[in-house]
């Protein structure tokens, strides 16, 4: 085996492991994304209901805001509500 052909597995080896994907890791960046998207989604429309109030904001804008805050909260507790099914799908499971 020549000196290139040895340095290039040696590289390889090396590197594998930073290449091979985390799924734990992957899952956690996941979960944090879509917790940020929703508390941005139930912020913005705050922030747009209260300025509404104020008449800063258009009906429409209230509306759309409205309805994206609607579909984000139905939304996570349908996320919610699989995942108390699955957990007691699994304390059903025999030992």
């Amino acid at each position: 085996m020549d000196v290139k052909s040895l340095f290039a597995s040696q590289q390889y080896a090396a590197l594998k492991p930073a290449t091979t994907p985390d799924p734990k890791a992957a899952i956690a960046e996941s979960f944090a994304q879509i917790t940020e998207n929703f508390a941005q989604t139930l912020k913005t429309s705050e922030e747009t209901s209260m300025g509404s109030m104020y008449g800063d904001a258009d009906p429409h804008a209230l509306v759309e805001a409205l309805s994206q805050s609607q579909l984000a909260v139905e939304t996570a507790v349908t996320v919610r509500n699989r995942v108390v099914e699955a957990y007691q799908e699994i304390l059903r499971m025999p030992v």
